[in-house]
């Protein structure tokens, strides 16, 4: 890892790009050109009819990704953390959680389809025109989900068991094999739009089996019959993990129901009627996707260059990676949007022929739907780039912002107010408020890049003693923040002559990672609550990872080697199998919170009463997060002390009393 972080630090930026770029550009490709290859042959061996008739399928088909991504994603990322904290056996727990939750899920939903699909299709938009071609190629589909979503979830866990190369041969055959088929099943069996979903079925059922094969030999991990079993709260957690994935394609699912059943309803009221909406829009929807997979594949990336070096103080590197992004972004996006608006006709007619009503409408979707694909350069890696960085709230803004908070309002509204037409000008007004916002943010980031200051805490670490005692004590304080806690820990180790474990945690890791150690003191034992809404694992853990991952190797190696008192950062949790180990946890009043932090800090009552409540749920988040449990919850610890009741002295002696006598004895 600490090659890798060299690397990331000191490569040249244009080849680290082209390095973990290229593996999810294609990757994110292939997810998008699996249903568009079906399109194009059914809409030359069908019709348009047929075309539609697979967007209003497709929506299913993303439900289900959606849940393959999360149980992926989440496995992936538990996989990952389990590793760094050295425990294989839970590590393989998470991917058997991750596969088994897949699999009962994908049998539910596959069943639930068969039996409600008219319905289902109905709140997607479908027509009765299109109903006919729908089933039929629909009810295939949802017989072969199972291997879709099993193949899917395996793809992300091959991806984080240090193996992308073999996830990406494995999407990248079946793609190839459905290319092959379609014609064969269209063309030369006649078999319509049935045919067309064999082989799409076939084509996954390969990608399914080939990372079944993968399965027997994993590189981090071994998986036998005995650890075959669901354990709820494993399953739990590995949900938690994967539901930014969840939501991110669910998002899509729900702008295209909307954006059907609009398109019915205004459609049938205009000259196109309303399966040529439906069938054009979907297309150029698809279309579009292709540009997005790739900006997004170059930002994600990108990701892992801009996290660690953020992290590490370099700005300029920060700053250069982030406009090579952006500039690689915009030219692609430009390329795309002139000619989205020069030769639409040309891009349409790749998914068959169609009357002159059709090729009217494809001309106008392409030409105002996507009249500012152009500043999706800027508006994605934005998002991206605010979570590379650990920004989790204006992360969460960006990345949700174009599809929830602005494209569904102005499908209603514009709707509403100019019927069809309306429905084409919302895509540009939700690019265009995006952006607007995605700018703002960004400029104001990069302006302040480097210039935030980093509280210096009163209390000095130069006052450790060295251990006189024959017995191997461990004692670590989690403590709320205003309680004393601290000043408490630093008593202890004096009264009983241990070392004191707390700032100089951060030089230590600002060794072993290479990031700055302003950037540790400002990000270590804080999470924020929305940081679980924009995971990405394409390139392995993040900064909050590494720093949780490697605090607690260091601290597991300080235990071991001799007696002291550690300050919070799961020690508690990273030492429990420790036997030596005594848990204390110090907690006071408000009142007594605000008047400690008041009298310390300088702040008024009011901010002080926020930074206490700010810093104690980023706390809690962070011990959550990793620990999967309550951070108050008394039952974690040996000792829980008010601090006000016996003050910081008093409690202090009791602790060590309690100690000695348990050492005694």
């Amino acid at each position: 890892m600490d090659s890798e972080e060299n690397i990331l630090g000191r490569e040249k930026i244009g080849k680290l790009i082209r390095k973990f770029s290229i593996p999810c550009i294609i990757s994110l490709l292939v997810n998008s050109l699996y249903n568009m290859v079906d399109q194009i042959f059914i809409g030359w061996g069908v019709g348009y009819l047929g075309n539609g008739a697979t967007n209003v399928v497709f929506p299913l088909t993303m439900i289900c990704l959606a849940f393959a991504l999360m149980f992926g994603d989440g496995s992936s990322a538990y996989l990952s953390l389990k590793l760094g904290e050295k425990k294989k056996e839970e590590a393989s727990k998470g991917v058997v959680n991750g596969l088994i939750l897949s699999i009962i899920i994908s049998l539910i939903l596959s069943v639930t389809f068969l039996a409600f699909l008219p319905q289902l299709l109905n709140l997607f938009g479908c027509t009765d025109a299109l109903k006919g071609y729908a089933l039929d190629y629909g009810y295939i589909i949802a017989i072969g989900l199972p291997f879709v979503m099993i193949g899917t979830t395996l793809n992300s866990i091959i991806r984080a068991d240090g193996n992308p190369r073999y996830a990406m041969i494995s999407m990248v055959s079946g793609a190839i094999l459905n290319i092959i088929l379609d014609p064969i099943f269209i063309f030369v069996f006649k078999m319509g739009v049935q045919g067309a979903a064999i082989a799409t079925i076939i084509s996954q059922f390969l990608t399914f089996f080939i990372n079944i094969i993968y399965t027997k030999n994993f590189k981090s991990i071994s998986i036998d019959k005995s650890k075959l079993k669901l354990q709820f709260n494993i399953a739990k957690r590995v949900s938690t993990l994967g539901i930014s994935s969840f939501i991110t394609q669910m998002s899509f699912v729900l702008v295209v129901a909307v954006e059907n059943n609009l398109l019915a309803k205004y459609g049938a009221y205009s000259k196109f009627g309303s399966e040529i909406p439906i069938t054009v829009l979907g297309i150029v929807m698809k279309i579009n996707q292709i540009l997005n997979s790739i900006i997004i594949g170059i930002v994600v990336g990108a990701q892992p260059i801009l996290g660690y070096n953020y992290g590490a103080q370099k700005y300029d590197r920060v700053k250069k990676t982030l406009k090579m992004v952006l500039m690689i972004s915009v030219i692609i996006s430009t390329i795309a949007f002139i000619l989205f608006q020069l030769i639409p006709d040309k891009l349409i007619s790749i998914f068959g022929s169609g009357d002159e009503l059709y090729m009217e409408f494809a001309c106008l979707s392409f030409r105002i739907y996507l009249m500012l694909c152009i500043i999706n350069g800027i508006q994605i890696p934005s998002g991206i780039f605010f979570q590379a960085i650990g920004k989790s709230v204006k992360s969460a803004l960006l990345s949700s912002s174009r599809q929830i908070l602005f494209l569904i309002p102005a499908l209603i509204i514009l709707s509403n107010m100019f019927g069809l037409t309306g429905i084409l000008y919302s895509g540009p007004v939700a690019d265009g408020i995006a952006f607007i916002i995605s700018a703002i943010l960004l400029t104001f980031e990069i302006k302040h890049l480097g210039n935030e200051k980093i509280t210096k805490k009163l209390l000095s670490d130069d006052s450790n003693k060295t251990n006189i005692q024959d017995n191997h004590i461990i004692i670590t304080v989690s403590r709320e923040y205003g309680s004393g806690g601290r000043y408490i820990g630093k008593l202890i180790a004096e009264n009983l002559g241990l070392k004191f474990y707390d700032k100089n945690f951060i030089e230590k890791v600002a060794e072993k990672t290479g990031l700055s150690e302003e950037y540790i003191e400002k990000n270590e034992q804080k999470r924020e609550k929305l940081s679980n809404l924009n995971s990405g694992y394409y390139a392995g853990i993040n900064n909050d990872d590494e720093l949780y991952l490697k605090e607690a190797e260091i601290i597991k190696d300080i235990a071991s080697k001799e007696s002291c008192v550690i300050i919070g950062r799961c020690a508690d949790y990273i030492l429990q199998n420790n036997k030596n180990v005594t848990k204390v946890f110090i907690y006071s009043n408000m009142d007594d919170k605000i008047k400690r932090v008041t009298e310390y800090y300088g702040l008024s009552k009011d901010k002080a009463k926020k930074e206490i409540n700010k810093i104690n749920k980023l706390r809690a988040n962070h011990y959550k997060y990793y620990t999967e449990k309550e951070w108050n919850n008394p039952n974690n610890y040996d000792i829980c002390i008010n601090s006000d009741s016996l003050g910081v002295d008093e409690a202090a002696e009791l602790v060590c009393e309690i100690v000695t006598k348990k050492e005694v004895v």
